[in-house]
């Protein structure tokens, strides 16, 4: 792993860091890159069930390293999308933890997790037509589907900076934290998640994540298709079997 993206794993969660606070965490080829590695082996692991990701230094992500892109660095990973992340989402859930700045693709990552905790000093934006550019790591495309259209109109095409309070009430900020606080309450969320069964985890997710594509005449049919075989898992056999014995379940993802 590199020293721009930091993992930590305790209690089947995984802290993915993004590590470059001189820069604001700006992200760049290296960040891109240790975000994919890091998926890449966190996926296949069966002791981690959840992922918190941030940013080091008080700052979630200042966007797409600028400097790094004039000298032809483009932080984007073939088939990953932005920060080796925007377009290939991992199947896991994984909570966003807001602290400072979370602008352009940094704002962008956050639209890549599921649920996202924020400090009430969060600010967020897409600050891409300020530069020329077009917010084209899941920002146009994935802001009108999370908040109303007129609001996302606004967001995207000034550019500007609004708070996490705004954005809770916009439904977008799932929790608001004071000041230093995000992380700590994003693994205490994360750890929620990561007490249940992991097989029930992955097929909640995709059903919710997929869904969104299915007719009316299909959707119990393809949902079927993903959660039968978790009905039929050792890990729902032992979800019942604890409940009835009155203790605390003991997944294998099986």
């Amino acid at each position: 792993m590199s020293d721009e993206v930091l993992v930590d794993v305790d209690g089947g969660i995984a802290v993915i860091t993004i590590n470059r606070p001189e820069a604001r965490n700006a992200i760049n080829g290296a960040v891109a890159r240790g975000v994919a590695a890091a998926l890449d082996e966190l996926e296949e692991r069966k002791d981690v069930s959840a992922y918190v990701l941030t940013g080091a230094g008080g700052t979630f992500s200042a966007g797409m390293d600028l400097k790094a892109f004039l000298k032809g660095d483009f932080p984007v990973i073939e088939g990953r999308g932005l920060g080796g992340l925007t377009e290939a989402p991992p199947k896991k859930p994984i909570v966003a933890a807001v602290e400072g700045y979370a602008l352009a693709g940094g704002f962008e990552l956050v639209l890549s997790c599921d649920i996202v905790v924020a400090s009430e000093e969060a600010k967020f934006g897409l600050p891409e037509p300020k530069r020329g550019l077009v917010a084209g790591a899941g920002g146009v495309i994935r802001l009108p589907r999370r908040i109303p259209y007129h609001v996302a109109m606004e967001i995207a095409l000034t550019g500007d900076h609004y708070p996490a309070s705004r954005l809770y009430e916009l439904g977008l900020v799932n929790r608001v934290t004071p000041a230093g606080e995000a992380l700590r309450e994003a693994k205490e969320l994360a750890l929620k998640i990561a007490a249940n069964a992991p097989l029930a985890l992955l097929a909640t997710k995709r059903v919710i994540v997929e869904s969104a594509d299915w007719s009316r005449q299909e959707m119990f049919r393809r949902q079927g298709e993903i959660i039968n075989p978790v009905f039929g898992s050792k890990d729902a056999m032992e979800g019942a079997a604890a409940f009835a014995e009155k203790r605390p379940p003991k997944w294998a993802g099986e």
